[in-house]
C-alpha cells in the first residue's frame, strides 16, 4: 500500500477559512522522507502547526457571531485562531513517524468552531507500506 504522507512543505486548508496555510512540521522530529521532516496526528496545535487561515467565516466561532449581529446579519469575517484539541485522524495508523501515526493525504482535524481541516498538498513524496 502507497500513502502520500505529510511533510514540512505540505498545505491545509479549513472549510471555513479563506486561505489555505502550511503545516508547521516542529523542528524536534526525528523522521523524515526525501529530506523533509514528517508530520504525525499530534501536529494539532493551534498556532505551533496550525496557523490561522486569514479569516474566519464559521458562526460558530464566538468572534464571527458577534461581528455579524452587530452588522445587521451581514457575515462578517474575523481573523482566523484555529482551536484544535484533538489530534488528526490518519489513515496510515502503520506508519509511525516520532512514536504517533504518519500523517496521510486523506487526514482531518476538526476545530472548535466547526470547521473541517484537511491536507490540500501533502508534499511531493509517498511511501509504501508492506
Amino acid at each position: 500500500m502507497s500513502f502520500a504522507v505529510v511533510g514540512e512543505t505540505s498545505l491545509i486548508e479549513c472549510c471555513f477559512g479563506t486561505a489555505p496555510t502550511p503545516l508547521t512540521v516542529l523542528p524536534d522530529r526525528t523522521v523524515m522522507a526525501e529530506g523533509m521532516l514528517m508530520g504525525n496526528i499530534t501536529d494539532f496545535i493551534p498556532l505551533a502547526n496550525i496557523m490561522g487561515f486569514i479569516l474566519c467565516i464559521s458562526l460558530a466561532n464566538p468572534e464571527v457571531l458577534s461581528a455579524t449581529i452587530s452588522a445587521g446579519g451581514v457575515l462578517v469575517p474575523m481573523p482566523c485562531v484555529p482551536v484544535t484539541t484533538d489530534p488528526w485522524i490518519s489513515e496510515a495508523i502503520d506508519v509511525m513517524v516520532t512514536e504517533g501515526p504518519a500523517l496521510d493525504q486523506t487526514s482531518t482535524v476538526i476545530c472548535l468552531w466547526a470547521g473541517l481541516i484537511f491536507i490540500t498538498e501533502p508534499g511531493n513524496f509517498s511511501v509504501e507500506v508492506p
